[in-house]
Formats: C-alpha cells, structure tokens, sequence
C-alpha cells in the first residue's frame, strides 16, 4: 500500500504491476462508504492485469481515518487529483484509464476534462441522487454527460439510482444485479474488451 499525502489528509494506493512495462495504467476509486475490495472494482482490477495495466485503487482520505460519510465533493475531486498527480510521475507517458464505482464515478467524471485519461470507466454510477424531504432527486448525469473521452458505464439492472444512456462516445453494459455489482465475473467480462480498443486508440 502506498500513502499519497493530499491537500485533506494522506491517501492510500493500492498498487498492482505487471511484470514488465505496462501498457497503460487504471486508476479506481471507491463508493462512499465503501472501499477498494467491492466485487465490481475487484472485477475491473483482474480484467486490466490480463490486458496488462498496472491497477491503482484508491483509498480516499476519509475511508483512510475510518470516516464513513464523505467530504465535500470538492474535497474529492482534490485528493483524487493528488494521486494522479503522483501516480503520473511513477507512470510517465502511460496512458490512464481513471474510474470507479458509484460516488468513485462521479470523481472520476468531474475530474476527466483536467486530468487527462483516455477514457473512463463509470461502474454503478448513480445517475439519480437519493430521495430529499421534498421527494425530489437532483439529477447527476450532467457529471458523466461532460466527459468527452470514451466511457464505459456499467450498471446492475435494478440499480435504485438509474443506468446511463449509450451515447456516442459511451457504452452501456447492463448487467444483472442492483447498484452493489457483485457480480464481479460478468464486470470483467465487459471491463476486459473495452480496455483494448480504448488502449489500441490511445496509442495510434
């Protein structure tokens, strides 16, 4: 494990590396009370080391200081760019594929059009906000929405929170199960294609 120190507090890396050179390198966040060993994350993780990717999951500072409810979405987005500012330097000129699972998406959406991926992987994420007072549910597609590299969104069939629309520059695969996407074996399965033609773009 590899602590990152980020402007709310020291991050932890998960750091996996194939033998030799990478060909590119997934960076993945997790839910908001989860961490880096849920069933889908564990599902991209294996589908990126067969393709040869180091994997890098991310422990955001409040799950690192045993806090549960998350920060400020800008106090996120801000460590997230910490430890990809250091994981650039370790991985110089590698092509990045930043995402993650649920609010570990929605970092990963925010932050794209800085931090310079090739594309995102968006699993289980939330597009509906959970129910306020008012029975209103404020609308999060406009995070995923602005991402203009290719994504790859994957939801469980009865996801609570809603499953993204194809576009043209987004792929949908809907799997069968709800938000948790324990189905760690079909997530590779969809993760492990999309990588190599994204990868095989990026180093056209």
């Amino acid at each position: 494990m590899i602590t990152v120190e980020t402007p709310h507090g020291p991050a932890q890396v998960q750091l996996d590396e194939p033998d030799g050179a990478p060909r590119g390198l997934l960076v993945l966040g997790h839910g908001a009370g989860g961490g880096i060993e849920a069933p889908d994350l564990l599902g991209a993780r294996s589908a990126a080391r067969d393709a040869g990717l180091a994997v890098a999951r991310v422990l955001q500072p409040y799950r690192v200081a045993n806090r549960k409810a998350p920060p400020p979405a800008a106090h996120l987005d801000a460590a997230w760019a910490a430890v990809l500012a250091a994981l650039t330097e370790r991985f110089p000129d590698t092509p990045q594929v930043h995402g993650g699972r649920s609010s570990g998406a929605r970092v990963a959406c925010r932050g794209a059009a800085t931090l310079g991926p090739v594309a995102v992987l968006a699993l289980a994420f939330p597009l509906l906000a959970p129910a306020r007072r008012d029975g209103t549910r404020p609308d999060r597609g406009p995070e995923i929405d602005a991402v203009t590299v290719p994504v790859l969104a994957v939801s469980g069939e009865r996801d609570r929170f809603g499953i993204p629309e194809p576009t043209a520059t987004r792929e949908v695969v809907v799997l069968a199960g709800d938000h948790s996407l324990k189905a760690r074996g079909p997530v590779a399965a969809a993760v492990g294609p999309w990588l190599e033609r994204v990868l095989a773009r990026a180093t056209v």
